[in-house]
């Protein structure tokens, strides 16, 4: 698991990297999750350009994102969605709940 982070203007920007399947979805939820935490972004933006495989563990990372958001009155954005994550954001429905 490895991703960046930085905030700038009231936006957390986090660039995910790799594959994000049940061997890192909990390291990602609870680094997501400190980040939010320690700064209490308006807009916190997951950045999926370098993310190759998504499964349903992805999902879960999206969601516990968007829980955490929620609970301080932000937005959270996905962006840079390749094919086969988007396949599966579409599947569950996640691109109903999160601005895409």
């Amino acid at each position: 698991m490895h991703f960046t982070s930085y905030l700038e203007e009231g936006r957390l920007t986090i660039a995910l990297t790799g594959e994000i399947d049940h061997h890192y979805a909990k390291s990602y939820i609870q680094a997501i999750s400190g980040k939010i935490e320690a700064y209490t972004p308006e807009i916190c933006i997951l950045d999926f350009r370098e993310v190759s495989f998504v499964d349903s563990s992805g999902i879960a990372v999206v969601i516990n994102a968007l829980r955490n958001m929620t609970q301080i009155e932000g937005r959270l954005l996905l962006t840079g969605i390749s094919p086969q994550p988007m396949r599966v954001f579409q599947a569950s429905g996640i691109d109903k709940l999160v601005e895409i």
